[in-house]
């Protein structure tokens, strides 16, 4: 059974892909377009806590989302934040970063924070479709 974080992050329905020991979803509130959640799918609320499997894991999960996005949107950096302040099961938000404005359903997206830390309070405006198109697009782009 998912725990509440993932839960929180509209699971499974913003599922792009689940690992043995992770899940990628894409973020409801998308700092910059193409923001992730990295899950961590255990019952942990700490880092020491994750499994030795679950970290030999991560390299190919990251392999998988970093690649992705890079072919879909080329970013310019991006940024791993392990917050943990309201939802408590270990995650990362994965906030792909934009010298330039990104273009989703015909509309181009900024990332205001560039190049200072990214603001994870504040979303984009994207309209239904958008999103759906998105999540669409990145989940097509991911490997097999």
């Amino acid at each position: 059974m998912p725990h509440e974080t993932l839960l929180k992050f509209n699971y499974p329905n913003t599922l792009l892909r689940e690992y043995t020991h992770w899940a990628v979803l894409l973020r409801p509130q998308q700092v910059t377009v193409g923001s992730l959640v990295l899950v961590c799918r255990a019952e942990v609320t700490s880092m020491a806590e994750v499994s030795a499997e679950a970290f030999a894991e991560l390299p190919t999960v990251t392999a998988d989302l970093e690649g992705t996005l890079k072919r879909v949107f080329a970013f310019d950096k991006i940024n791993y934040l392990l917050l943990m302040m309201v939802d408590k099961h270990v995650h990362f938000h994965v906030i792909p970063r934009y010298a330039t404005p990104r273009t989703v359903g015909g509309v181009a997206f900024p990332d205001r924070s560039w190049p200072k830390p990214p603001d994870v309070t504040q979303a984009l405006e994207l309209a239904e479709q958008q999103f759906t198109e998105l999540f669409q697009l990145l989940q097509t782009a991911w490997p097999a």
